[in-house]
Protein backbone atom coordinates (compact mmCIF):
# COMPACT_ATOMS: atom_id res chain seq x y z
CA UNK A 1 0.00 0.00 0.00
CA UNK A 2 1.51 3.35 -1.04
CA UNK A 3 0.93 6.86 0.30
CA UNK A 4 -2.58 8.22 -0.31
CA UNK A 5 -3.24 11.87 -1.20
CA UNK A 6 -6.48 13.84 -0.93
CA UNK A 7 -7.44 17.44 -1.68
CA UNK A 8 -10.51 19.28 -0.35
CA UNK A 9 -11.97 22.75 -0.89
CA UNK A 10 -14.20 23.86 1.99
CA UNK A 11 -17.84 24.54 1.13
CA UNK A 12 -20.04 27.18 2.79
CA UNK A 13 -21.96 24.58 4.87
CA UNK A 14 -18.77 23.39 6.61
CA UNK A 15 -17.64 26.87 7.60
CA UNK A 16 -16.57 27.18 11.25
CA UNK A 17 -15.85 23.49 11.81
CA UNK A 18 -12.53 22.47 13.34
CA UNK A 19 -10.19 21.14 10.67
CA UNK A 20 -9.70 17.80 12.53
CA UNK A 21 -13.48 17.28 12.74
CA UNK A 22 -13.92 18.20 9.06
CA UNK A 23 -11.22 15.76 7.86
CA UNK A 24 -12.47 12.88 10.04
CA UNK A 25 -15.95 13.45 8.53
CA UNK A 26 -14.56 13.50 4.97
CA UNK A 27 -12.30 10.48 5.51
CA UNK A 28 -14.38 8.38 7.87
CA UNK A 29 -11.81 5.55 7.99
CA UNK A 30 -9.67 7.91 10.07
CA UNK A 31 -10.44 8.59 13.73
CA UNK A 32 -10.10 12.13 15.04
CA UNK A 33 -6.94 11.19 16.95
CA UNK A 34 -5.41 9.77 13.75
CA UNK A 35 -6.28 13.04 11.97
CA UNK A 36 -4.66 15.04 14.80
CA UNK A 37 -1.50 12.94 14.50
CA UNK A 38 -1.38 13.62 10.75
CA UNK A 39 -1.76 17.36 11.49
CA UNK A 40 1.07 17.21 14.06
CA UNK A 41 3.24 15.34 11.54
CA UNK A 42 2.46 18.09 8.96
CA UNK A 43 0.74 15.60 6.67
CA UNK A 44 -2.37 17.80 6.59
CA UNK A 45 -1.78 21.31 5.28
CA UNK A 46 -3.83 24.41 4.59
CA UNK A 47 -2.75 26.03 1.28
CA UNK A 48 0.56 24.10 1.68
CA UNK A 49 1.21 25.61 5.14
CA UNK A 50 1.11 23.82 8.48
CA UNK A 51 -2.05 24.16 10.54
CA UNK A 52 -3.30 23.42 14.08
CA UNK A 53 -6.01 20.85 14.91
CA UNK A 54 -8.32 23.50 16.35
CA UNK A 55 -8.20 25.76 13.27
CA UNK A 56 -11.75 26.76 12.25
CA UNK A 57 -12.11 26.28 8.51
CA UNK A 58 -13.50 28.91 6.10
CA UNK A 59 -15.23 28.60 2.71
CA UNK A 60 -12.65 28.26 -0.07
CA UNK A 61 -9.90 26.88 2.22
CA UNK A 62 -7.76 24.39 0.29
CA UNK A 63 -6.71 21.42 2.39
CA UNK A 64 -4.29 18.68 1.35
CA UNK A 65 -4.03 15.35 3.15
CA UNK A 66 -1.13 12.90 2.71
CA UNK A 67 -1.62 9.56 4.43
CA UNK A 68 1.75 7.78 4.57
CA UNK A 69 2.14 4.10 3.94
CA UNK A 70 1.63 2.25 7.23
CA UNK A 71 4.84 1.20 8.95
CA UNK A 72 5.06 -2.58 9.13
CA UNK A 73 5.46 -3.73 12.70
CA UNK A 74 6.01 -7.42 13.21
CA UNK A 75 3.47 -8.63 15.76
CA UNK A 76 4.15 -12.25 16.61
CA UNK A 77 1.48 -14.70 17.81
CA UNK A 78 2.35 -15.90 21.33
CA UNK A 79 0.98 -18.82 23.27
CA UNK A 80 -0.30 -16.86 26.27
CA UNK A 81 -3.15 -18.25 28.32
CA UNK A 82 -6.15 -15.88 28.20
CA UNK A 83 -9.71 -16.37 29.41
CA UNK A 84 -12.12 -16.23 26.48
CA UNK A 85 -15.64 -15.85 27.91
CA UNK A 86 -17.44 -16.15 24.57
CA UNK A 87 -16.46 -16.68 20.93
CA UNK A 88 -18.14 -17.06 17.53
CA UNK A 89 -17.26 -16.17 13.91
CA UNK A 90 -17.72 -12.44 14.55
CA UNK A 91 -16.50 -11.63 18.04
CA UNK A 92 -14.52 -12.86 21.03
CA UNK A 93 -15.17 -11.62 24.56
CA UNK A 94 -12.10 -11.70 26.79
CA UNK A 95 -11.52 -11.33 30.53
CA UNK A 96 -8.22 -9.43 30.56
CA UNK A 97 -5.98 -9.94 33.58
CA UNK A 98 -4.47 -7.01 35.48
CA UNK A 99 -0.99 -6.13 34.20
CA UNK A 100 -1.57 -7.13 30.56
CA UNK A 101 -1.23 -4.46 27.86
CA UNK A 102 -3.99 -4.61 25.23
CA UNK A 103 -1.92 -4.01 22.09
CA UNK A 104 1.74 -3.58 21.12
CA UNK A 105 3.33 -0.13 21.09
CA UNK A 106 6.85 1.22 20.78
CA UNK A 107 9.13 -0.68 23.16
CA UNK A 108 6.40 -3.09 24.16
CA UNK A 109 5.60 -5.49 21.34
CA UNK A 110 5.22 -8.80 23.13
CA UNK A 111 3.14 -10.28 25.94
CA UNK A 112 0.11 -8.21 24.92
CA UNK A 113 -3.49 -9.29 24.46
CA UNK A 114 -3.03 -8.95 20.68
CA UNK A 115 -0.07 -11.38 20.73
CA UNK A 116 -2.27 -13.86 22.61
CA UNK A 117 -5.26 -13.33 20.27
CA UNK A 118 -3.15 -13.89 17.14
CA UNK A 119 -2.27 -17.34 18.46
CA UNK A 120 -5.89 -18.14 19.35
CA UNK A 121 -8.06 -16.63 16.59
CA UNK A 122 -7.84 -17.51 12.90
CA UNK A 123 -9.04 -14.06 11.85
CA UNK A 124 -9.24 -10.58 13.41
CA UNK A 125 -10.52 -7.26 12.00
CA UNK A 126 -7.96 -5.13 10.15
CA UNK A 127 -9.50 -1.65 10.61
CA UNK A 128 -7.05 -0.63 13.35
CA UNK A 129 -4.06 -1.87 11.35
CA UNK A 130 -1.50 -4.62 11.93
CA UNK A 131 -0.62 -3.47 15.44
CA UNK A 132 -4.16 -3.53 16.81
CA UNK A 133 -6.02 -6.28 14.93
CA UNK A 134 -9.48 -6.83 16.36
CA UNK A 135 -9.13 -4.11 18.98
CA UNK A 136 -12.31 -2.03 19.12
CA UNK A 137 -11.83 -0.53 22.62
CA UNK A 138 -9.17 -0.76 25.29
CA UNK A 139 -8.81 -0.94 29.03
CA UNK A 140 -5.65 0.21 30.80
CA UNK A 141 -2.81 -2.22 31.47
CA UNK A 142 -3.53 -2.36 35.21
CA UNK A 143 -7.32 -2.49 34.83
CA UNK A 144 -8.71 -6.01 34.69
CA UNK A 145 -11.93 -7.19 33.12
CA UNK A 146 -14.13 -7.74 30.13
CA UNK A 147 -13.58 -6.43 26.59
CA UNK A 148 -14.87 -7.41 23.16
CA UNK A 149 -12.68 -8.14 20.13
CA UNK A 150 -13.86 -8.00 16.50
CA UNK A 151 -12.98 -10.92 14.21
CA UNK A 152 -13.83 -9.14 10.96
CA UNK A 153 -14.24 -5.58 9.68
CA UNK A 154 -18.05 -5.77 9.55
CA UNK A 155 -18.19 -6.66 13.26
CA UNK A 156 -15.59 -3.98 14.03
CA UNK A 157 -17.62 -1.23 12.31
CA UNK A 158 -20.81 -2.28 14.12
CA UNK A 159 -19.15 -2.29 17.57
CA UNK A 160 -17.28 1.00 16.91
CA UNK A 161 -20.57 2.64 15.94
CA UNK A 162 -22.21 1.44 19.16
CA UNK A 163 -19.30 2.82 21.21
CA UNK A 164 -19.54 6.14 19.33
CA UNK A 165 -23.27 6.33 20.04
CA UNK A 166 -22.64 5.53 23.76
CA UNK A 167 -25.03 2.58 23.54
CA UNK A 168 -22.54 0.01 24.90
CA UNK A 169 -23.11 -0.81 28.57
CA UNK A 170 -19.84 -0.53 30.49
CA UNK A 171 -19.87 -0.97 34.25
CA UNK A 172 -16.73 -0.96 36.42
CA UNK A 173 -16.01 -1.76 40.04
CA UNK A 174 -13.55 0.58 41.76
CA UNK A 175 -12.19 1.17 45.23
CA UNK A 176 -11.69 4.84 46.06
CA UNK A 177 -9.81 6.71 48.74
CA UNK A 178 -11.99 8.36 51.40
CA UNK A 179 -15.70 8.07 52.18
CA UNK A 180 -18.06 9.16 49.42
CA UNK A 181 -21.03 10.77 51.18
CA UNK A 182 -23.67 10.60 48.41
CA UNK A 183 -25.12 7.17 47.61
CA UNK A 184 -24.89 7.96 43.90
CA UNK A 185 -23.88 10.76 41.58
CA UNK A 186 -22.95 11.87 38.10
CA UNK A 187 -19.67 13.54 37.15
CA UNK A 188 -19.94 15.59 33.96
CA UNK A 189 -16.58 17.22 33.26
CA UNK A 190 -14.57 17.46 30.03
CA UNK A 191 -11.31 15.50 29.87
CA UNK A 192 -8.21 16.41 27.88
CA UNK A 193 -4.42 16.31 28.09
CA UNK A 194 -3.01 17.75 31.31
CA UNK A 195 -1.77 21.27 30.45
CA UNK A 196 1.64 20.67 32.06
CA UNK A 197 2.17 16.91 32.46
CA UNK A 198 1.47 15.73 28.92
CA UNK A 199 1.39 12.02 29.79
CA UNK A 200 -1.54 12.62 32.14
CA UNK A 201 -5.18 13.38 31.40
CA UNK A 202 -7.11 15.96 33.42
CA UNK A 203 -10.45 17.73 33.76
CA UNK A 204 -9.94 20.79 31.55
CA UNK A 205 -11.91 23.87 30.50
CA UNK A 206 -10.25 24.18 27.08
CA UNK A 207 -9.73 21.54 24.33
CA UNK A 208 -11.33 18.78 26.40
CA UNK A 209 -13.78 16.11 25.29
CA UNK A 210 -17.24 15.77 26.85
CA UNK A 211 -17.13 13.03 29.54
CA UNK A 212 -19.81 11.62 31.85
CA UNK A 213 -19.41 9.02 34.63
CA UNK A 214 -22.28 7.77 36.82
CA UNK A 215 -21.32 6.20 40.14
CA UNK A 216 -23.14 4.28 42.86
CA UNK A 217 -21.79 3.43 46.32
CA UNK A 218 -21.78 -0.32 47.00
CA UNK A 219 -20.04 -0.33 50.39
CA UNK A 220 -18.32 2.13 52.71
CA UNK A 221 -15.26 1.04 54.66
CA UNK A 222 -13.32 2.90 57.37
CA UNK A 223 -11.24 4.95 54.91
CA UNK A 224 -12.41 3.75 51.47
CA UNK A 225 -15.51 3.36 49.32
CA UNK A 226 -16.36 0.54 46.93
CA UNK A 227 -18.28 1.91 43.96
CA UNK A 228 -19.86 0.83 40.72
CA UNK A 229 -19.05 3.29 37.91
CA UNK A 230 -20.96 3.35 34.64
CA UNK A 231 -19.41 5.05 31.64
CA UNK A 232 -21.64 7.15 29.42
CA UNK A 233 -18.59 8.23 27.39
CA UNK A 234 -15.24 6.43 27.09
CA UNK A 235 -12.37 8.88 27.43
CA UNK A 236 -8.79 7.88 28.26
CA UNK A 237 -8.48 7.16 32.02
CA UNK A 238 -12.03 8.54 32.48
CA UNK A 239 -13.00 6.92 35.81
CA UNK A 240 -9.54 7.49 37.26
CA UNK A 241 -9.55 11.19 36.29
CA UNK A 242 -13.15 11.85 37.31
CA UNK A 243 -12.87 10.21 40.74
CA UNK A 244 -9.61 12.07 41.45
CA UNK A 245 -11.35 15.29 40.34
CA UNK A 246 -14.05 14.91 43.04
CA UNK A 247 -11.37 14.16 45.66
CA UNK A 248 -11.69 10.37 45.70
CA UNK A 249 -8.86 8.92 43.57
CA UNK A 250 -8.67 5.17 43.09
CA UNK A 251 -6.67 3.09 45.56
CA UNK A 252 -3.36 2.04 44.00
CA UNK A 253 -3.52 4.53 41.13
CA UNK A 254 0.13 5.42 40.35
CA UNK A 255 -0.79 8.47 38.22
CA UNK A 256 -3.85 10.12 39.77
CA UNK A 257 -3.82 8.55 43.23
CA UNK A 258 -2.16 9.40 46.53
CA UNK A 259 1.63 9.72 46.43
CA UNK A 260 1.85 7.44 49.49
CA UNK A 261 -0.08 4.23 48.94
CA UNK A 262 -1.18 2.15 51.93
CA UNK A 263 -1.53 -1.14 50.01
CA UNK A 264 1.09 -2.74 47.80
CA UNK A 265 -0.87 -2.98 44.55
CA UNK A 266 0.36 -3.31 40.97
CA UNK A 267 -1.91 -0.45 39.88
CA UNK A 268 -5.35 1.06 40.39
CA UNK A 269 -8.16 -1.02 41.95
CA UNK A 270 -10.39 -0.89 38.87
CA UNK A 271 -12.19 -3.77 37.19
CA UNK A 272 -14.33 -3.77 34.03
CA UNK A 273 -17.15 -5.91 35.43
CA UNK A 274 -19.97 -5.69 32.88
CA UNK A 275 -20.03 -5.23 29.11
CA UNK A 276 -23.27 -5.20 27.11
CA UNK A 277 -23.74 -4.60 23.38
CA UNK A 278 -25.78 -5.60 20.32
CA UNK A 279 -24.21 -8.56 18.50
CA UNK A 280 -22.95 -7.33 15.07
CA UNK A 281 -24.58 -10.20 13.15
CA UNK A 282 -27.54 -11.52 15.16
CA UNK A 283 -28.54 -8.00 16.37
CA UNK A 284 -29.37 -9.51 19.75
CA UNK A 285 -28.33 -7.80 22.99
CA UNK A 286 -25.57 -9.67 24.83
CA UNK A 287 -24.17 -8.98 28.28
CA UNK A 288 -21.08 -10.39 29.96
CA UNK A 289 -19.97 -10.19 33.59
CA UNK A 290 -16.38 -10.78 34.71
CA UNK A 291 -16.14 -11.61 38.43
CA UNK A 292 -13.82 -9.60 40.65
CA UNK A 293 -10.25 -10.90 40.30
CA UNK A 294 -8.46 -12.44 43.27
CA UNK A 295 -6.17 -9.42 43.93
CA UNK A 296 -9.25 -7.16 44.27
CA UNK A 297 -11.11 -9.61 46.56
CA UNK A 298 -7.99 -9.97 48.72
CA UNK A 299 -7.72 -6.16 48.99
CA UNK A 300 -11.36 -5.91 50.15
CA UNK A 301 -10.80 -8.67 52.72
CA UNK A 302 -7.74 -6.82 54.04
CA UNK A 303 -9.68 -3.55 54.37
CA UNK A 304 -12.61 -5.33 56.01
CA UNK A 305 -10.31 -6.72 58.69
Amino acid sequence: MSEKNFKFVVEEEDSGKRIDVYISEKLNDLSRSQVQKLINDEKIKLKNKKVKSNYKIKPGDEISVDIPEPVKLEVVPEDIDIEIMYEDDYIAVVNKPQGMVVHPAAGNNSGTLVNALLARCTSLSSINGVVRPGIVHRIDKDTSGVLVVAKNDEAHRSLSEQIKEHSVKRVYMALTEGIIKNDSGTISAAIGRHPVERKKMAVVTKNGRHAITHYKVLKRYKENTLIEARLETGRTHQIRVHMAYIGHPLVGDPVYGYKKQKYKLKGQALHAAVLGFIHPATKEYMEFTAPLPEYFKELLRKIDR
